[in-house]
């Protein structure tokens, strides 16, 4: 490596390093700001806040290192300009290509290792990190009743319409379903007010329900008799529930109980998972045409029908049709009580199918949903390395080109720059995931449009042109003006 290279290269990433840690740590306070309902009232220990903070940081990559990449490449080479330090570059036969090779090969190889780091420690950080969220949302379950929507507590699930008191003891409009070993709510307790008691000794905590209702259905063999007698209701003035929270003390921060997120895969997994939901999304349009055909009865019409006797009754009716003035149709042989059974049948009939398939659009719907983000995910990762080189051709030569370095003019142009880039991805993404566009182009729309900037601004600042030449426009219009004085005076 030679002496200019070797000091190119230097200044670069004694620029980039600094500028790194900066922009992470603000990045790593917003997202502390973002959790701090989760953290804060816990009673967490120092080593559970640093493994949060630790399986936070890599998620905020794909956006601190684009970002850093710009503003350094800007600030270095706008400091090499306004130096004159390119002066001397090129006095000497050094163009900007061979200025820049060195750091193209660096930034090359910091792409591949983008989407390196992308595809092994982002999801297993990701995957660790919600896992930590969800067990810390154990450790204080009184916290976790929220008003106007369930909340798991010990055996029950919760739901309260307000909270008062001095310690929001006092509960209103309460509902309860209580687990039990087979799936599905079979008791319910609902209740006008209630109280929490309990003691800091004690793992129970008791719930005082007052003037309310307790439902409890009853699974019987015969559907006579569950038509008869569905469920068994009690009314009581006061009722009295212990919860058992001991389980709850003992929460495990490092249990890893989800793993199939789509931020949580690698490429592979991600390839196995778009195939499985695929075949699922397809299974379900399939199953969905299959029923409705079935309810409709399509599958069956004129199955034993044979073509040239239909065609024989076409003609026989046309003939009819046309020897008489009225035509006569099939329910016209039924008498009113009959027609208005066959009516209510056929409405009956249309309306389970337009329910089946207003259903069965939603879960579809979801799971194209889920399809689109685990693609994206995909394609994420490879945009994340493509990214990085190219915002290094846009930083680069936008640098030479306004002849600035330092910490002033630079910064804003990069961040307005990477703002605009990070916009137009975050638009794309919203799009992609409700399938307005492909996610394809969802995840590559914003490295699509700094592809041919990255060209203009290279071939701007290699030609030793600013970014927009105004005196090619200015210039016809003062010939133009010019002209016109002149034919004036004579």
């Amino acid at each position: 490596m030679k002496i200019l290279d070797r000091y190119i290269l230097t200044t670069f990433i004694k620029t980039f390093f600094p500028l790194f840690i900066i922009i992470m740590f603000i990045l790593l306070l917003q997202t502390i700001w973002l959790f701090i309902s989760e953290l804060a009232g816990k009673d967490l220990d120092f080593s559970v806040i640093l493994k949060f903070l630790m399986f936070a940081t890599p998620r905020l990559i794909p956006m601190v290192l684009p970002l850093t990449i710009l503003l350094t490449s800007i600030m270095i080479f706008g400091s090499f300009a306004e130096n004159y330090e390119f002066a001397a570059m090129k006095s000497s036969g050094i163009s900007l290509q061979r200025a820049m090779r060195t750091l193209s090969v660096f930034i090359f190889f910091v792409g591949i290792g983008a989407f390196l780091f992308s595809n092994t420690v982002i999801p297993s950080s990701e995957k660790r990190f919600i896992n930590l969220r969800k067990n810390i949302v154990k450790v204080k379950p009184a916290m976790v009743i929220t008003p106007n929507q369930f909340n798991d507590l010990g055996d029950i699930n919760i739901k309260v319409a307000e909270k008062y008191g001095d310690n929001d003891e006092f509960l209103k409009d309460i509902i309860i379903h209580k687990k039990a070993a087979r799936p599905g709510n079979f008791t319910v307790i609902k209740a006008v007010d209630g109280e929490l008691k309990g003691s800091v000794n004690s793992d129970l905590v008791t719930l005082v329900l007052n003037d309310g209702n307790y439902y409890d259905d009853i699974q019987q063999k015969s559907p006579k008799r569950r038509k008869k007698l569905p469920f068994a209701k009690t009314h009581f003035k006061q009722y009295i529930l212990n919860i058992d929270l001991s389980s709850l003390d003992n929460v495990d921060m490092d249990a890893q109980q989800y793993s199939k997120g789509y931020n949580m895969l690698n490429v592979n997994e991600l390839k196995d998972e778009l195939d499985t939901l695929s075949i699922q999304v397809n299974n379900d349009v399939k199953s969905v045409k299959n029923d409705v055909n079935r309810r409709n009865g399509l599958d069956e019409l004129n199955k034993n029908l044979k073509i040239a006797e239909v065609q024989n009754k076409v003609s026989d009716t046309t003939e009819v049709e046309n020897k008489t003035s009225d035509t006569v149709t099939i329910i016209d042989h039924f008498d009113t009580a009959q027609k208005l059974q066959i009516y209510k049948l056929a409405y009956s009939n249309a309306d389970g199918i337009n329910r089946n398939i207003s259903s069965a659009q939603k879960n579809i719907t979801n799971k194209k949903r889920a399809l689109n983000k685990y693609e994206m995910s995909l394609h994420n990762k490879y945009a994340l390395g493509i990214s990085c080189i190219l915002l290094f051709f846009v930083g680069a030569p936008l640098g030479a080109i306004i002849r600035k370095g330092g910490l002033g003019l630079p910064i804003v142009i990069g961040v307005v720059l990477f703002l605009t880039y990070h916009f137009i991805g975050i638009f794309a993404k919203n799009s992609a995931e409700e399938g307005g566009i492909p996610p394809f182009i969802g995840s590559w729309l914003s490295t699509f449009i700094i592809f041919p900037l990255s060209i203009f601004l290279t071939y701007r600042a290699t030609t030793d042109q600013g970014i927009f030449n105004l005196d090619a426009f200015i210039q016809p219009i003062r010939d133009f003006f010019a002209k016109r004085s002149s034919k004036s005076k004579k």
